[in-house]
């Protein structure tokens, strides 16, 4: 069937066509055709160009998966977490925390504006450093938010709290301080551009430590058995060998343009979108010093669903709205991996200049 949408909503993403021909290959069998083994190892040497010298596993299952899989098996019940949030994404950390028995703090920002690093020194010093781990957010992609990693990464430092980071749509996209995170989560279906259904985690060595020594009551969500799959060519079930395909074609094509290339690109068409926007009366929903290269979340004040369905309809360009409470209000447009083309940018700023008439 043809279609010629132009998605340009903040994953899943567009995926290009290496990466489909690369998935639609004929595959071995991952349980007993050795040559799986390596293939995996070599991917994740691959994926050091993004992650740097962590030990990295690759989950079968949708970003959320990894999140829930960090949580799992560093927390066990009654540890306290400190979860940072300045959007949704932040604040759901809290329920994974509360669900295998952690007790999560949130420190909670508003939406609109960074993490409070004062507020957050505050809990810190508060606590006595009685905190098993942190989570967070680096990009919360319902309001565009990019928040800095840096400072925070400090604190948890100073008080020897462990890091667990959702880096799904930036990590690709933007630079991540991935060698200071202790569990750094990615996804296959935001800034690598390959098809959803994978998640992939960066894993320090405290975090290990931290992990060998928890009981998990988990199977699915145990990162535990990652350590040591590929050197005793054995994986916790079935791997997915067209995803892990397609995801090493999507690697491949980022390590062929270089990562600076790609973020520079990134910076490049979220600075035109954003520009184009200005020029239609339309401002980013956070700060703007806080807009991520990856997606822009534009104020449209109580129109985004009419303008998205106009956009679809009459130009066949597709976007997203906002969510939990921003649907009407916000309305999103993914730049990120494959989307951040200037020409599929340019094409849907054209459309929504249309759509808004002058």
């Amino acid at each position: 069937m043809d279609d010629d949408r132009l998605r340009m909503t903040p994953g899943p993403t567009a995926v290009p066509e290496p990466v489909r021909e690369r998935m639609s290959e004929p595959t071995p069998n991952p349980d007993v055709e050795p040559e799986f083994v390596e293939f995996y190892r070599d991917l994740t040497d691959k994926l050091e160009a993004v992650y740097g010298d962590d030990d990295v596993a690759i989950l079968s299952g949708e970003g959320i998966l990894g999140l829930e899989a960090a949580v799992a098996s560093l927390i066990e019940e009654g540890d306290r977490v400190l979860c940072l949030a300045n959007g949704i994404y932040g604040e759901g950390f809290a329920d994974f925390v509360e669900s295998y028995g952690g007790e999560a703090v949130v420190c909670e920002s508003p939406w609109r504006g960074p993490l409070d690093l004062e507020a957050i020194e505050s809990t810190l010093e508060d606590a006595g450093g009685e905190f098993t781990a942190a989570t967070m957010v680096h990009c919360e992609t319902p309001t565009g938010v990019l928040n800095d990693l840096e400072p925070v990464l400090d604190l948890l430092a100073e008080y020897d709290v462990l890091s667990i980071v959702d880096a799904v749509s930036s990590l690709g996209g933007t630079p991540v301080p991935t060698e200071r995170i202790d569990v750094c989560i990615g996804a296959t279906q935001k800034c690598f551009s390959a098809p959803p259904g994978l998640t992939v985690l960066s894993i320090s060595d405290p975090a290990w430590e931290r992990i060998e020594a928890t009981g998990t009551d988990g199977y699915y969500t145990d990162l535990e058995p990652w350590r040591t799959a590929v050197d005793e060519e054995w994986f916790p079930y079935t791997m997915p060998v067209s995803n892990l395909y397609s995801l090493e074609a999507a690697i491949d094509l980022l390590t062929e343009e270089g990562l600076g290339s790609v973020f520079s690109r990134h910076e490049e068409v979220a600075a035109v979108c954003r520009e184009r926007a200005r020029g239609m009366g339309l401002e980013p929903y956070p700060d703007e010093e806080l807009c991520s290269p990856t997606v822009t979340a534009l104020d449209v004040e109580g129109r985004a669903l009419e303008v998205q369905q106009r956009l679809d309809d009459d130009h066949g360009v597709v976007l997203s709205t906002g969510l939990y409470g921003l649907e009407e209000d916000v309305l999103r447009i993914g730049h990120m991996g494959h989307n951040a083309r200037m020409e599929a940018v340019e094409r849907t700023m054209d459309a929504l200049e249309a759509v808004l008439g002058p």
